[in-house]
């Protein structure tokens, strides 16, 4: 069987599938986020590592078949720091980070955000590693000396499982690489004035990347055998295009997950029009993803519900209480202290709940977000290029009512993506690629379903849409000020 380990935000997952793609197992542990001051979100790589092994333990508990191969994928961006052994420095910080949001407004100013998004196709937004970096050189340079690697979660876990200090197209792909060259860009670290840590920047490998041996400390953790071929794969939104199939010009994914990311398979760098979203080396040499990982996905919902004092088991019931158009009541769901940074980055978004009487249900909310996060990613989508097949995954689109309401809002079919652990199977596709094991690619990206738009909610949505996007357009004027 192929492992598959996904190094989440706040839940490191395990699934074993058969050479036919069928999930013979599957196990999760939480880890924990810690906020040290209000716009920090660490996460400590120790008790990450301890997740994993518990993780891969209980999944071989539950499996009789012999292991030929790990394939990783986890969560991207941040700043994971080590030392020569590995260890970690300091607490990592996640992508959720906010510390250098000062920076960003600064690079912003300057004209370093928009010149990298020029050069690179990647905009800098608060969790960037550039951002980061930039945020402890100025108020924690100690951490950074005592560092030898700036790496990514997934990074971190193959240097401990095998000893290899590498990294993966995907994730170097943004904030320091030449895309024409997949290599990393010296003049990048000079724009955002790091040029003296680039020693701290793993090596790329080349696409697919090569399976490293499982080492003895790494045998120790997760209890496989010594000599494990371990693949260092795409992370996680990549990963999950995988997983989900996109493999021609055009198609995409939504993943409804804590981002609400929207990923087009491109054969281009493009780097015109407004900075926005996030260009990803595919595995493919002449392939990259162009993503809108929004920042108003599942916690959107999430949010709400809570207030709402509600549980996530109501949702299909409140979305079948409301209508179409929620009785009115509209939402821009930028509820992320971060702001948003796809399809357009302000640092100071914040979310708005308009149209509301005193007729208006706590039913009426609800479909308004779930209504909202599908204008965001109509919104993303058409930033991306998309003109092919969609499919969805995600925790999000786990509800049956909230993706209808999404193929509503789109008016195009969703074909939902094998489940469970789509990232960790695009994961296990990776390894087996590497490896060259022969696998039938058609029989593990199978859609388990899909969801056709009312074509009667066409003009409906039409006109939601056009007044989502003069609704973003006057907030922008705002949320600078």
């Amino acid at each position: 069987m192929i492992l598959g380990i996904d190094l989440g935000t706040s839940v490191v997952k395990a699934a074993a599938f058969s050479r036919d793609g069928d999930v013979l197992a599957t196990e999760g542990r939480g880890v924990k986020l810690y906020n040290p001051r209000p716009e920090c979100s660490e996460q400590d790589i120790d008790e990450t590592m301890e997740a994993l092994g518990a993780v891969v333990r209980a999944v071989l508990e539950q499996t009789d078949e012999p292991v030929e191969a790990v394939g990783l994928t986890g969560q991207g961006d941040g700043l994971w720091l080590l030392d020569e052994r590995g260890r970690q420095v300091r607490r990592a910080a996640t992508w959720l980070d906010a510390r250098a949001n000062p920076i960003v407004e600064e690079w912003t100013a300057s004209g370093v955000f928009e010149e990298h998004f020029r050069r690179n196709g990647n905009v800098t937004f608060p969790g960037a590693p550039s951002a980061i970096m930039a945020a402890l050189k100025r108020d924690e340079p100690e951490s950074l000396e005592k560092a030898a690697t700036a790496g990514y979660c997934k990074d971190v876990v193959l240097q401990r499982l095998t000893g290899v200090r590498a990294t993966d197209a995907s994730d170097a792909s943004e904030p320091f690489m030449d895309h024409s060259t997949r290599q990393y860009d010296a003049s990048l670290l000079e724009l955002f004035g790091l040029e003296d840590y680039e020693r701290l920047l793993a090596p790329i490998d080349e696409s697919p990347g090569e399976a490293r041996p499982l080492g003895k400390a790494g045998a120790e953790l997760t209890g496989l055998p010594e000599g494990t071929p371990v693949h260092n794969g795409p992370f996680d939104l990549p990963a999950t295009a995988m997983g989900a199939g996109v493999t021609r010009l055009g198609d995409g994914v939504i993943i409804v997950g804590t981002t609400l990311a929207c990923e087009v398979l491109t054969d281009r760098v493009e780097t015109g029009g407004e900075p926005g979203g996030q260009t990803l080396c595919a595995l493919e040499p002449d392939r990259w993803l162009r993503a809108m990982p929004a920042m108003v996905g599942t916690a959107s919902m999430d949010l709400t519900l809570n207030l709402l004092r509600s549980e996530h088991a109501e949702i299909e019931d409140f979305l079948a209480e409301s209508p179409p158009g929620a009785n009115g009541v509209g939402v821009l769901p930028f509820f992320s202290p971060s702001g948003e940074r796809a399809p357009f980055v302000e640092p100071h978004a914040r979310g708005q709940l308009s149209g509301m009487t005193l007729g208006t249900t706590r039913s009426d909310v609800v479909r308004a977000v779930a209504e909202g996060v599908g204008y965001a990613a109509k919104h993303c989508l058409a930033a991306a290029g998309l003109k092919g097949e969609l499919s969805i995954c995600g925790g999000g689109a786990e509800s049956r009512a909230w993706r209808q309401v999404l193929s509503d809002v789109l008016q195009q079919p969703l074909k939902v993506a094998r489940r469970p652990e789509v990232g960790a199977r695009g994961a296990a596709m990776g390894a087996m690629i590497s490896l060259k094991i022969d696998f039938d690619h058609d029989a593990w990206t199978r859609a388990e379903d899909e969801v056709q738009p009312g074509e009667d909610l066409a003009e409906l949505y039409e006109e939601g849409f056009e007044h989502y996007l003069a609704r973003v357009d006057s907030a922008r004027d705002l949320w600078g000020r």
